[in-house]
């Protein structure tokens, strides 16, 4: 009898704890505006499966529970402004106000396209909104912000604290369509924001990559490489070729870090301009002319070349080329590889 009554008290206590862990806020100091969609006719389940998927709840199952056991009515369809500083109590009072979105012409939205290195971000930040690319920059390698997300972030380790970097935050903003209140957004949320997506992203791959022994700053870098060299339908191949190399101690051998270790844009090489051979033989820890893998990402990659960084194909492949039209080619040896340059040389396609 005893042994039951313990039992109880246990149990009551874990309800009792767990119900007060469901009610704070996922993360107090992260103000973040996420702008929730709730679609008409949407059931109390979806709803909660809506905020935990923006990361606004612990838990979806607490959600239903907890509006069944006290009876919430009124949740609102249309869109909300809600935030992971929010206490669980206070996004539902949220979602009983009508939509919360007020059209404004301040509102401004900033597109990352996949791929992106910092110095292209600074650029787009720098057209779209008060701040300055140099504002950006000194950002991406601010000390004591770096330390604040490295707390944070399970994906952001002191890796990225490693002096050979040119922007420590490069490879680990996630390329999307963000939306924000005015152009006098801060280039801290703006990176919060991408940081938050990045987070959901890699997640999805959290246990693989502990399974597989891989660092994700390895990840990114190779995801980054994947990006610029390939078209999507090849990322998988186009890992597998580098993951090839890695076993066989060879050297990546990609223009794509030569271009990026001389601090210049595939957009730079436009016309007859191509990368010279003085350019390729820079010495910079991001030519993979010099080293075998780069000291940090290229770029900042999108799902698709972290899933194939991830999962790359099982091949022999040791070489790639890409023609002047968008096709790529893979070879298992340097010989195949130069006749297929020779003979796209001969029908213009080089």
């Amino acid at each position: 009898m005893i042994a039951i009554v313990c039992l109880l008290l246990v149990a009551i206590i874990a309800i009792g704890i767990t119900y007060k862990v469901n009610l704070r806020a996922v993360d107090k100091s992260d103000k973040t505006i996420i702008e929730v969609e709730i679609p008409n006719n949407t059931s109390t389940k979806e709803i909660g499966k809506i905020l935990k998927e923006k990361d606004l709840i612990r838990s979806s199952t607490f959600f239903n529970i907890y509006v069944r056991l006290f009876s919430v009515k009124g949740l609102q369809s249309g869109t909300h402004k809600l935030s992971r500083s929010m206490n669980f109590e206070t996004i539902i009072e949220k979602l009983k106000e009508k939509d919360t979105i007020t059209p404004s012409d301040k509102e401004i939205t900033i597109t990352f396209k996949e791929g992106l290195s910092m110095r292209q971000i600074a650029n787009e930040i720098d057209k779209k909104t008060n701040n300055t690319k140099e504002d950006v920059i000194n950002l991406s390698n601010d000390e004591e912000y770096i330390d604040e997300i490295i707390d944070k972030y399970w994906f952001v380790t002191e890796d990225i604290k490693n002096d050979n970097l040119y922007y420590k935050l490069e490879g680990y903003l996630y390329p999307d369509t963000y939306r924000f209140a005015s152009e006098d957004v801060s280039v801290k949320e703006i990176f919060n924001k991408m940081l938050n997506q990045m987070d959901k992203k890699l997640s999805q791959y959290k246990d693989i990559i502990e399974e597989k022994k891989l660092s994700v700053h390895f990840v990114l870098t190779m995801a980054s490489i994947i990006e610029k060299e390939g078209k999507i339908r090849d990322f998988k191949n186009i890992s597998s070729v580098f993951y090839n190399r890695i076993d066989k101690n060879m050297k990546f051998e990609s223009c794509a870090t030569s271009i990026y270790g001389i601090k210049k844009e595939f957009s730079d090489y436009t016309g007859n301009r191509a990368i010279t051979n003085v350019e390729m033989q820079d010495n910079n820890l991001y030519n993979t002319y010099m080293v075998q893998v780069p000291v940090g990402p290229i770029g900042n990659p999108g799902e698709d070349a972290l899933d194939a960084a991830i999962n790359p194909n099982k091949t022999s492949y040791l070489y790639f080329l890409s023609d002047n039209q968008g096709n790529t080619y893979f070879f298992d040896t340097y010989l195949e590889h130069q006749n297929k340059q020779k003979e796209l040389e001969k029908v213009g396609k080089w």
